[in-house]
């Protein structure tokens, strides 16, 4: 990783009420027992409010894909990622009014300790539950469905989602 701790402070590049395009990593956290931990988005989320996800965040200036889903997966679950195992690139593109963006997602599958997860973002996340492949609920937020299909075989799970 490149030291940029001399660099002037970052300016956020996304203009605000403009479209834009971003990087993130998202994640599906699992026990290694084929069950995944989903979070009910809450009134303080972004968006696709009162749905189920998974967990996600955008890449820092100068950050690993690793050490984003590492840190993301303790700001928002209080838990250590133990092992990391990308999955995937995939294109999210959403739209709320007239603004449109389109995410360059990085995917992985992470095995977490269940008894390590706390609810570490409250305002943002509603509740945390685990799921058995049979009992994921149907709301989803709309990038999901394919990020669970790219985790399924290293779930043992089978992957008709999207």
């Amino acid at each position: 990783m490149v030291d940029h701790s001399d660099d002037p402070p970052s300016v956020d590049p996304r203009p605000a009420g403009r479209s834009y395009i971003g990087v993130s990593c998202s994640f599906v956290c699992h026990d290694g027992k084929g069950r995944v931990l989903l979070h009910l988005r809450g009134p303080g989320a972004r968006d696709s409010r009162e749905v189920w996800d998974s967990g996600a965040g955008e890449l820092a200036f100068g950050e690993d894909f690793e050490a984003c889903v590492r840190r993301e997966v303790s700001e928002e679950f209080g838990a250590t990622a133990l092992e990391l195992v990308q999955v995937g690139v995939a294109n999210v593109r959403r739209t709320s009014g007239e603004v449109a963006t389109h995410w360059v997602s990085v995917q992985f599958a992470v095995l977490i300790d269940p008894s390590e997860v706390t609810l570490a973002e409250p305002d943002r996340i509603g509740n945390l539950t685990w799921f058995d492949e049979g009992d994921v609920p149907a709301e989803l937020h709309p990038a999901l469905p394919g990020l669970l299909d790219r985790v399924a075989p290293h779930l043992g799970w089978s992957a008709t989602r999207a």
